[in-house]
């Protein structure tokens, strides 16, 4: 296992700047998830920590030994790439074990290696077929095999699962999570779907125009947003963010006790009163505007004075357009940010 740090890693090409001095610490054996949407600067950053890529300035540590003018070959890292860079004339044993016939592995430690890596991934009926003959879910298996095999320390991944389906992303998922805990793996994994950074990360990197926006355990993310951009890039449906004025929602008469420029509330944590017209029912007035239907889920978008929030209810409850209801949240549920867009404490 080995930590990671990055200390002031900037990146620039001419006058276009890919990231700000980033400074970031990954602890030893834990499973990091750089996010953000496209173009915010995540695998540049991988590409720096393998050293495909040479940082304009800063430091890249691994395990506290300085790698930042170091070839990708004496990092100790190995990476799995989006396009799986198989060989298709090779077999899957060949695939596995290509790099450990470049560095000269002797035979007998090879054909270990690869047995070992063949069983834990279930690969073991696999090693004579090619890739072409592998499925997606198998083509990534082996892959990851390659990564394994050579008893890296750090695992970079980028968007390893992006061209499996829904389902078998999924199933990659939890197996890559228990194959990383098993192993003891410092795993850096990029991605842009928020479900794998949730799902997967012990630590969530969300990254913003090059720059890190916030940083920590899943649960903080989305309990504590630490501006407007992580509130609405963290959950689905994403937190409503509704403008105020003097402590009021903008367009209504309705005061919600936050002396601030944003109200931020999570759909999920509204509940809903049956209708409006009652004047003993507490809460917020509001119009549903649009219901969408998910089965388990009921996502309606309602109005109130000019603003639009979110509610995500149970799928058997049964509204239509143009209802009237009251929406009930918790203070603790309430999130309040500044004109600039950042948490107010």
């Amino acid at each position: 296992m080995s930590s990671i740090e990055l200390n002031g890693i900037a990146k620039s090409w001419g006058t276009s700047t890919a990231l700000h001095a980033i400074d970031l610490r990954i602890a030893a054996g834990s499973f990091c998830v750089l996010l953000g949407p496209s173009g915010c600067g995540k695998s540049t950053t991988l590409r720096i920590v393998a050293g495909l890529e040479a940082a304009t300035a800063g430091r890249v540590l691994i395990d506290g030994r300085d790698v930042t003018n170091l070839p990708p070959a004496q990092r100790g890292i190995a990476m799995v790439f989006q396009n799986y860079a198989l060989f298709p004339h090779l077999s899957v044993a060949d695939n596995i074990t290509f790099g450990l016939s470049v560095r000269k592995t002797p035979a007998a430690e090879a054909a270990t290696r690869l047995k070992d890596t063949a069983a834990l991934l279930g690969l073991s009926a696999l090693l004579d077929r090619r890739p072409g003959q592998l499925s997606g879910g198998q083509q990534q298996r082996v892959a990851l095999g390659r990564a394994l095999v050579a008893q890296a320390r750090v695992c970079l991944m980028d968007e390893p699962l992006s061209n499996l389906d829904a389902q078998l992303r999924q199933e990659m998922r939890r197996e890559l999570r228990e194959l990383q805990q098993k192993l003891g793996l410092t795993v850096v994994y990029v991605t842009h779907d928020q479900t794998e950074a949730m799902s997967m990360a012990d630590q969530v990197v969300l990254l913003n125009q090059g720059r890190v926006e916030q940083s920590g355990p899943p649960r903080e993310l989305y309990a504590k947003p630490a501006t407007t951009f992580a509130a609405r890039f963290i959950g689905t449906p994403p937190m409503n963010l509704i403008a105020l004025e003097a402590g009021r929602i903008t367009g209504s008469d309705v005061a919600v006790g936050l002396t601030a420029a944003t109200l931020g509330v999570r759909p999920e944590a509204i509940s809903l009163a049956p209708s409006a017209d009652n004047p003993q029912s507490a809460g917020v007035p509001a119009r549903v505007a649009s219901a969408e239907y998910l089965g388990a889920d009921l996502v309606l978008r309602c109005e109130v004075g000019s603003q639009t929030m979110l509610v995500r209810t149970e799928g058997q409850h049964h509204a239509e357009v143009g209802d009237t209801v009251r929406l009930h949240w918790a203070p603790q549920d309430s999130h309040g940010f500044t004109t600039d867009g950042q948490r107010i404490l």
